[in-house]
């Protein structure tokens, strides 16, 4: 059986964009975003989208998997943080 860097894609994509989950499970379910970065979350969630839109692009199917639900999670982190920030006010 040949080596396939392929594989290393998948599981690279599937490893990153699973870590995320624990974050948003805890983020969503407990509303608690004092200790996240607005900043970071901003930038993060943007970085995610860019990697989708060139995914798209290329027709990588591991980039536009772990990218789109990357950024659904990152995504979601992000709207409760803006959610608390504004209802601080």
């Amino acid at each position: 059986m040949a080596f396939s860097y392929e594989f290393i894609g998948y599981l690279a994509a599937m490893l990153t964009t699973l870590s995320f989950l624990p974050q948003a499970i805890m983020t969503i379910k407990t509303r608690d975003t004092g200790s996240l970065s607005l900043g970071m979350y901003s930038m993060f969630t943007l970085g995610v989208l860019m990697w989708l839109i060139y995914g798209l692009y290329l027709r990588n199917v591991a980039i536009i998997a772990a990218n789109a639900v990357t950024l659904v999670l990152a995504a979601s982190i992000l709207l409760v943080k803006v959610q608390n920030l504004l209802g601080k006010r």
